[in-house]
């Protein structure tokens, strides 16, 4: 039997087993190409937010990272997401480890890392900032340095400034202003408000914030610094009658990164996450105002409460005799206690950048 022409197409069956292998050599060809095309797994990182059961957490933190960060980022960035105080760590501990690149990104509360580093928290001082607005001009007066000073000291990336809303004061009896305190046992959580009370004639008690209201209705403390809407949370309503209007300070957190991880992160990834940031900051300052207007509506009892219970206290408004005395505590009490933690160049430090606007010059021993 002769062989057919060349140019002759071959039996059937010879066809159909080409088409089967020119189908397998494009699926071969094909995969690899495939797997390279398709999107890489998700960059996946662990954070440490603020304090368990805070508004500024629950609300605000935890939401943006497990739900605004993926959208952000197109699903190529996903986040684990868990309050410090809930996984062991103390806050005081948290710079160091970020440091250390043990936690790479994390909430710090000024408040508590000052304890080693006193000048952390020259933003949020004692009766400073006895209102937002006033807050908001010092953080903005300040942050320049707060970021220089966190990239030197600890190589962390500041990426947000936070606050918790005002501490203010309750008290059992009537007062009208800081130096009717004197005589007093005033509940106190940090350094500075204990030598500010001590200042006035008062004693301070540090007492917990769940045990306020035991402590108050036993006679252990007169009054207690605590928040406007979280004491009416634990009920201090019911057990005192006035409560200021005026910030004793505020709780002031940053959030940041160890500057390793965050240098790791693509380019695009920082961007967005860096814009992201930029809005929950202002999304948690808006919450602390509303908080705190709405923690004294309620605890007056009156109709624009919304978040709390209502009580019928008093508000003991701001007057201008206040102001002062705010000012010569401030200049003869609150800042040559910070100098003596904090050391001359803070007091350097100060008077460039704080000091001459707001006429509170520091003087260093």
């Amino acid at each position: 039997m002769t062989a057919p022409p060349a140019d002759r197409p071959p039996p059937a069956p010879r066809r159909r087993v080409l088409r089967v292998a020119l189908a397998l050599l494009l699926l071969l060809l094909a995969g690899p190409r495939g797997a390279a095309a398709a999107d890489p797994p998700p960059i996946e990182i662990r954070v440490l937010g603020g304090l368990a059961s805070i508004s500024q957490y629950v609300r605000y933190e935890a939401p943006f990272w497990t739900e605004r960060v993926p959208v952000l980022t197109q699903g190529r960035l996903r986040a684990e997401v868990a309050p410090f105080d809930r996984i062991g760590i103390r806050g005081q501990e948290m710079l160091q480890l970020m440091r250390l690149g043990v936690v790479s990104f994390g909430t710090v509360l000024l408040g508590l890392a000052a304890a080693d580093e006193p000048e952390l928290n020259a933003i949020d001082l004692p009766l400073l900032n006895p209102d937002i607005a006033t807050l908001r001009r010092t953080e903005q007066l300040w942050r320049p340095r707060l970021e220089a000073l966190l990239r030197e000291r600890y190589g962390i990336r500041l990426l947000a400034v936070y606050t918790y809303p005002a501490q203010v004061t309750f008290c059992r009896q009537p007062f009208a202003g800081l130096n009717d305190l004197a005589g007093r046992r005033v509940r106190v959580s940090s350094v500075g408000q204990a030598e500010l009370v001590t200042a006035l004639g008062a004693t301070p008690v540090v007492t917990p914030f769940a045990e306020i209201v035991t402590a108050i209705r036993a006679g252990v403390v007169q009054c207690a610094v605590t928040g406007a809407l979280s004491g009416n949370a634990i009920g201090l309503q019911e057990v005192t009658s006035h409560v200021s209007r005026v910030a004793i300070s505020w709780g002031v957190s940053i959030f940041g990164a160890n500057q390793r991880a965050w240098a790791a992160l693509p380019e695009d990834i920082r961007t967005a996450l860096a814009a992201g940031l930029a809005e929950l900051q202002d999304t948690i300052w808006h919450a602390a105002e509303q908080e705190t207007e709405d923690g004294l509506a309620c605890n007056a009892g009156r109709p624009t409460c919304v978040g709390g219970a209502r009580g019928r206290m008093i508000v003991v408004e701001d007057r201008p005799q206040e102001q002062a005395r705010r000012h010569q505590l401030l200049g003869e009490v609150v800042l040559p206690a910070w100098v003596q933690r904090c050391g001359a160049d803070c007091a350097e430090t100060w008077n460039r950048i704080i000091g001459g606007v707001r006429n509170l010059p520091a003087k260093a021993d």
